[in-house]
């Protein structure tokens, strides 16, 4: 054979045989994948990617949650409806059911739900109140932190009308337990405080807290003329201390009612008097952790140092014949209705 063509046949062969090589599976490298491939039922671990979309997930932006919220607060009417149709689905659902006996348990947790809703607002508002009093000591006179407070200022007015918001359905739910009920609605613990609404008016954070504190003091010392009312648990002639509250609240119109906020009996009566005739209440119930068996008579001197114009009592124990000698200790008038025993 020519030398030529040898040559040639060489070449091609060792094309071929790489070629060949090349095609041929490597089974080192394949037996290195198989055993780094996962077993079956081995739970894979997650990458980057999946915990950036967690992150995003549980922390991520939330709107309106840091800043003023532009959309309008609910309509009154629909909102008060939407409340009586609460009422109205849970009592249809219960009544003559063997659950009737827990209706008036859950008809108080729906009233609340708003009430409690109310207090979580309200202390946002004080973190908020902190926050514009920081930033008033770090102005400098630059554009940021001036932002930076109308910025905490106006986040501070949607609070306060969030906060009214849930006020308002707290008392619309109120009346619906009244009269699902028939009693008044009672926080078990705290205070039922009505805020007045704010006007968004506001452009100095100095006066947005001042009218804030005001209102707070408002709310907790209604302004009026106050007076006390107790009675025993077992009293129940409602329509008598209905009639007797007319008639002083004919006399006072800016009258602020002060009872021991007993739940069953003559204050029960009175505090679904005040609801009804929509008069500003405030409860002072005994501190039985703290005074033990004295808690009622130290309710008692709580509700003279009030300095209320006038006590109206009715028949109970010594508990009432106790508030009626330290008012007539101070000069305080007695009205009084007690039947003698």
């Amino acid at each position: 054979m020519p030398r030529t063509v040898r040559t040639r046949t060489r070449r091609r062969e060792g094309v071929a045989a790489k070629a060949a090589k090349g095609a041929a599976p490597d089974k080192r490298n394949d037996m290195t994948d198989f055993f780094e491939l996962p077993e079956r039922g081995e739970p894979q671990q997650p990458g980057a990617s999946a915990y950036l979309l967690q992150e995003m997930q549980l922390y991520g932006h939330r709107p309106y949650d840091d800043e003023p919220d532009p959309r309008p607060l609910p309509c009154d009417r629909l909102a008060g409806g939407a409340v009586a149709d609460i009422f109205d689905a849970l009592a249809g659902c219960l009544v003559d059911t063997r659950i009737e006996p827990d209706l008036e348990d859950l008809l108080w947790n729906v009233v609340n739900i708003f009430h409690r809703a109310g207090e979580r607002v309200e202390r946002e508002l004080d973190r908020n109140e902190q926050a514009q009093r920081e930033l008033q000591r770090e102005q400098d006179g630059s554009e940021i932190r001036s932002v930076e407070l109308e910025r905490a200022i106006a986040e501070g007015i949607t609070m306060i009308e969030r906060r009214d918001t849930m006020e308002f359905f707290r008392e619309c739910a109120a009346e619906q337990f009244r009269i699902h009920a028939r009693k008044a609605w009672q926080p078990r613990t705290g205070s039922r405080i009505r805020h007045q609404t704010m006007t968004a008016a506001i452009i100095d954070s100095r006066d947005f807290m001042d009218k804030r504190l005001r209102e707070k003091a408002k709310a907790l010392i209604p302004e009026g003329t106050r007076i006390a009312f107790s009675g025993g648990p077992a009293c129940n002639d409602h329509r008598h201390i209905w009639s007797a509250l007319d008639k002083v609240h004919a006399r006072h119109a800016d009258m602020v009612l002060m009872h021991g906020a007993t739940p069953t009996g003559a204050e029960r009566a009175a505090a679904c008097w005040a609801d009804t005739r929509g008069v500003p209440q405030v409860a002072f119930r005994p501190d039985w952790n703290r005074h033990k068996k004295a808690a009622p008579f130290k309710r008692n001197e709580r509700m003279i140092d009030a300095m209320p114009a006038g006590l109206v009592v009715f028949s109970g124990t010594g508990i009432q014949d106790n508030l009626v000698d330290k008012a007539r200790a101070f000069g305080i008038p007695v009205w009084d209705f007690r039947v003698p025993g």
